[in-house]
């Protein structure tokens, strides 16, 4: 779970469904939702006008605090079995 910082859909929390590493980008469910027009195909008969969600810049997106749910930064620190581990700052829980 993110929340975006910044831009149009600031303070908007969603869930991440994919991730582009070479652009920088991430789309995330109900946020900067696009308008865009299809032709009739097997999986839209009728064609028109769908929306979806279009990817947004990583550099505006902050992971959500596991523990209080409020947006923190990210560390990374070694777990039990020597394995680093993304952290929140906030509350030191880890990041899924």
């Amino acid at each position: 779970m993110v929340q975006v910082n910044s831009g149009d859909n600031k303070g908007k929390q969603g869930k991440v469904l994919e991730v582009l590493v070479s652009k920088e980008r991430a789309v995330v469910e109900g946020v900067n939702m696009v308008k865009k027009h299809t032709k009739p195909n097997a999986k839209n008969p009728q064609g028109g006008i769908i929306e979806k969600e279009a990817p947004i810049h990583i550099s505006n997106l902050q992971p959500l605090d596991p523990k209080t749910g409020v947006p923190t930064r990210v560390c990374r620190r070694k777990n039990a079995e020597g394995k680093l581990v993304r952290v929140a700052q906030k509350s030191g829980e880890e990041l899924k």
